[in-house]
């Protein structure tokens, strides 16, 4: 059975994801922003899940958390879950915590990157990005730069799959009660890139949705840009990928 940290998974699909894993016998690593939120974990912890707790807004919560993690034995597969839709929270959560986990991590099997339809409407453009928060940043641009992240990282570590997941656009607290897409496929595909032997879940550098892969925006393969997102997120975490 695999070790799977996935972030984010208080509620909504890291949560459905970390209960199929755990109820599949998989060794869960669940992951709350703080101790309230943590609560909501109880019966997924009694169950057998090992718990981490860090506000991914705060980038020395994740290097704290990344630490916690490597005083054990390697993560066979990490889901980068934990997502935000608005609000200065976007580039913090959304494309400076999976990049320091990236970073930092040592050992891990598979990454697997949340991604969003949303990241087609984002711009390959780093300059001006508020990166610390300050500010309410682009929902959008931040899933095309995870997006890109996932690309590159596959590039940059070939024996390692990385591969990012459009979930859809589903009825989660973030989605809304309304959403049109499919709650139960939009947990499954990440859960079956992060420890399926199937073939396909042993690819890399895929852009994924309900188990298909389909292209993704230009920018994403764009090596250029790859490496303009790498040597910007690297300069501004003072982390090197």
């Amino acid at each position: 059975m695999s070790r799977i940290l996935v972030t984010g998974s208080a509620d909504g699909l890291g949560r459905a994801a970390a209960g199929t894993l755990l109820a599949a016998g998989h060794d869960v690593v669940v992951h709350a922003r703080n101790q309230e939120r943590a609560k909501e974990l109880d019966v997924l912890v009694e169950r057998g899940a090992r718990l981490v707790v860090g506000d991914f807004t705060d980038r020395d919560a994740v290097r704290r958390v990344a630490g916690e993690l490597d005083e054990v034995p390697p993560l066979d597969a990490v889901v980068h879950n934990a997502g935000v839709w608005r609000g200065p929270a976007v580039m913090p959560v959304n494309v400076i915590a999976p990049y320091l986990l990236t970073a930092l991590l040592r050992g891990v099997g598979r990454l697997v990157y949340l991604s969003s339809g949303s990241h087609y409407g984002g711009r390959p453009v780093l300059d001006g990005v508020d990166w610390l928060g300050g500010s309410a940043g682009s929902y959008a641009d931040s899933k095309l730069f995870v997006t890109t992240l996932a690309a590159a990282v596959a590039r940059l570590r070939p024996g390692v799959p990385s591969n990012a997941v459009d979930p859809g656009w589903v009825p989660t607290k973030m989605g809304g009660p309304g959403a049109p897409d499919d709650l139960e496929l939009g947990h499954r595909t990440q859960e079956w890139l992060a420890v399926s032997d199937e073939p396909g879940a042993l690819t890399t550098g895929g852009y994924w949705y309900h188990g298909e892969r389909r292209e993704p925006h230009a920018a994403v393969h764009d090596r250029a840009f790859q490496d303009r997102l790498l040597r910007t997120l690297a300069e501004e975490t003072g982390t090197a990928l």
